[in-house]
């Protein structure tokens, strides 16, 4: 069993930055695939949309298009933590980003049904 929370999300202004955390507790986070997904505003039907991917020793990194250039996951075993640096914020990056884990069994994935564990999430907003 894996917790997640999540933080660090708020409202900047285009061409801003931020920085998400998420913190893990629970046995063998070492071991788990993470990603970030977010959810744009009034689209609480549509399925949640990959962000970024990292495997358990970060040798993998996958981001979407979207953000491939501007963000940057990374994770810290030690603290049981994982970051999405995100830099040249753009007003179509607002939503709520949540932090997902996959077991190892399961290994890294690109969709939501991909993981198993979820964080409550943060909002982030981009005014123009």
């Amino acid at each position: 069993q894996v917790q997640l929370e999540e933080s660090g999300g708020g409202l900047v202004q285009a061409g801003g930055s931020l920085r998400l955390s998420c913190a893990a507790s629970g046995r063998a986070f070492s071991d788990y695939a993470m990603a970030w997904f977010r959810q744009a505003p009034g689209n609480p039907g549509k399925e949640r949309d990959i962000v970024a991917t990292i495997n358990w020793n970060s040798a993998r990194i996958y981001y979407a298009d979207s953000v491939k250039g501007r963000f940057t996951i990374s994770r810290d075993t030690d603290k049981y933590t994982v970051y999405l640096q995100m830099n040249s914020l753009k007003p179509e990056d607002t939503a709520v980003y949540y932090c997902a884990a996959s077991m190892p069994q399961n290994g890294v994935g690109y969709g939501s049904s991909d993981y198993d564990y979820w964080g409550q999430g943060t909002q982030v907003i981009v005014s123009s």
